[in-house]
C-alpha cells in the first residue's frame, strides 16, 4: 500500500470527511489537513479526529501535499481552484468528489492552465441524505463505486495513483468519459433528487399539508428520503447539469403522461403491465448488486 505524507481535504463534510477517515483507518497518510469556509467546522473536524489540523491558508495547506481532494459543492469549485492554483506544487495531484464533471473540468482548465495534467476528475457514488462532518464515516466508500473521468493530459501514473488511493478507501473504481458521466447521472441520480424535492415541496404548499404529512408513512418516507439531502449541493448539481437533466425530465414527463392516459382509460391491464415490467427490472438490478454467492 502506498504511504502518503500529506493529504489536503477541502470541504470536510460527508464526502471529504469520510475520505479522510478512510485513509486514517488504513494508516495511509501521515497528516491530513482540512481547508474550509468555516473555522468552526474545521475545529469540529479536528476534535472529531477527522483531520489533524485545519487552515485557511492555501500556501500552508499545499506545501508538500501529495494529494488534494476538492469536496465542496460543484458551484464553488472554480473559485476554490483559482485560489489554490498559485500554490500548487509540480508533484501534487488534485482530484474531486463532484457529481458533475464537464463543468468542473472546464473550471479546472481555466484555473490550472498548463498544469491541468495534475487534475484527475472523480465522482464517488456514495452519498447520503445527511451532510456535514458529523455524518462522515470511515466505511462510506467500502464496496461503493468511484468514477474517474480521465483527461487526455493525465499520465497513466497519475491515474493509477488516484485509483489506488480511492481503492484504499474501499471503493471500486470505474472510468467514464465526462459527457457520458453527466448524461448517465442526470438520469439515475439528479432526476430522482429533483423529483423527491419537487414532491415534498408540492405537498408542503397545500392547504391540507399538515394532514398529508401526518398520514404519510414508509412509502412516502422511502420515496422522499433523498429530499433531506444538502440543498446547496443539489442546487449546484442541477444547475451545472441542467442540459442533460432537462432531457431526462422531459422523458419522465412523457412517461407520466402515458401513465395518466392509462388511468383516464381505467386500463388496469396496461397499468399492471407497466408495474410488472418496472418491478422485474428493479428486482434484476437489486439482484445484480448482491455479492457473488448470495
Amino acid at each position: 500500500m502506498i504511504q502518503l505524507q500529506k493529504i489536503v481535504v477541502c470541504g470536510v463534510g460527508l464526502i471529504g470527511g469520510s475520505f479522510a477517515l478512510a485513509l486514517k483507518a488504513a494508516g495511509a497518510a501521515e497528516e491530513i489537513v482540512g481547508v474550509g469556509r468555516s473555522t468552526a467546522t474545521l475545529d469540529q473536524a479536528q476534535r472529531l479526529g477527522v483531520i489533524d489540523r485545519g487552515t485557511s491558508d492555501w500556501r500552508d495547506a499545499l506545501a508538500g501535499a501529495d494529494l488534494i481532494l476538492l469536496a465542496m459543492p460543484v458551484g464553488q469549485m472554480g473559485k476554490v481552484m483559482q485560489a489554490m492554483a498559485p500554490h500548487l506544487g509540480p508533484s501534487t495531484l488534485v482530484t474531486d468528489g463532484g457529481s458533475t464533471k464537464q463543468d468542473v473540468i472546464a473550471a479546472a482548465r481555466n484555473a490550472f492552465g498548463e498544469n491541468i495534467c495534475q487534475f484527475i476528475p472523480a465522482h464517488p457514488i456514495a452519498g447520503a441524505e445527511k451532510s456535514g462532518v458529523t455524518a462522515a464515516q470511515a466505511d462510506l466508500y467500502r464496496d461503493k463505486r468511484v468514477i474517474i473521468t480521465p483527461l487526455p493530459e493525465n499520465s497513466a501514473a497519475s491515474l493509477a495513483r488516484v485509483k489506488q488511493i480511492w481503492e484504499i478507501c474501499g471503493a471500486q473504481v470505474s472510468t467514464l468519459a465526462p459527457e457520458e458521466h453527466d448524461g448517465t447521472f442526470a438520469a439515475v441520480s439528479h432526476l430522482p433528487h429533483l423529483l423527491a424535492y419537487a414532491l415534498v415541496h408540492q405537498f408542503a404548499g397545500r392547504e391540507n399539508s399538515e394532514q398529508l404529512f401526518s398520514f404519510a408513512a414508509s412509502g412516502f418516507r422511502d420515496f422522499t428520503r433523498i429530499a433531506s439531502s444538502h440543498p446547496e449541493m443539489w442546487r449546484d448539481i442541477c444547475v451545472a447539469n441542467r442540459g442533460a437533466l432537462i432531457k431526462e425530465l422531459d422523458a419522465f414527463q412523457n412517461e407520466l403522461l402515458r401513465a395518466r392516459v392509462l388511468l383516464a382509460k381505467a386500463d388496469g391491464d396496461g397499468l399492471e403491465a407497466m408495474f410488472g415490467s418496472a418491478r422485474a427490472r428493479r428486482d434484476a438490478w437489486l439482484e445484480s448488486m448482491l455479492p457473488s454467492g448470495e
